[in-house]
């Protein structure tokens, strides 16, 4: 039947194939959430600002409680769980974060893989950019280790709340770069460390 076909008509029904995909893959999506089918798509409600997800340290998981939930969760061995447990509840004393907040910033950054590298070049847990805070990173190698990586985060995180009057929101779309729905994924993994921790 299409044997008569040039190499241009096939090469145009190819691209009106691909693109009726892509409506339709798009009419899924946009019916999903507003039914409410989508993960995400009945996230939960978002805090305005940082003291909203503070979590005074007392009641702030353990190290080796973390590591349980890490290694569960993102597959991830328990001796480098322990050890990202320690680098979280650490930079959250210094840098008064709570560490629930980290936590879910690190699993939608890099899903607890020290070794993740975006492709512009953002490394770590955290994905610090190093081209962009030289005056914290001294070595990029050093990147790969949560307590170096976790501490220039937390630190870059720290500011952007800082700077952003503490709207937890703004802070995290500097954070981000920019990013779209960077916030809403955030508070999607808050959500779940809550659920996991039992608060």
């Amino acid at each position: 039947m299409f044997t008569n076909l040039s190499e241009d008509s096939i090469g145009w029904l190819h691209t009106l194939a691909r693109r009726l995909r892509d409506i339709v893959l798009s009419a899924i999506v946009v019916f999903c959430s507003l039914t409410g089918l989508c993960y995400g798509a009945v996230a939960p409600a978002w805090p305005t600002s940082a003291e909203a997800v503070d979590l005074p340290l007392e009641e702030a998981p353990t190290a080796e409680e973390i590591a349980a939930v890490v290694s569960s969760r993102f597959h991830i061995g328990l001796h480098d769980a322990l050890g990202i447990g320690h680098a979280v509840l650490t930079a959250a004393r210094r840098y008064t974060i709570s560490p629930l907040l980290l936590l879910a910033v690190i699993a939608v950054e890099s899903s607890f893989d020290r070794f993740a590298i975006s492709v512009v070049g953002a490394k770590g847990l955290m994905q610090v950019l190093p081209s962009q805070h030289r005056d914290r990173v001294l070595r990029t190698s050093d990147l790969t280790d949560p307590r170096t990586n976790v501490h220039i985060g937390s630190a870059i995180l720290r500011d952007y709340i800082r700077a952003s009057g503490g709207d937890l929101e703004g802070a995290l779309c500097r954070y981000s770069g920019g990013a779209k729905g960077y916030a809403r994924r955030v508070a999607d993994r808050l959500s779940m460390m809550k659920t996991a921790f039992g608060l």
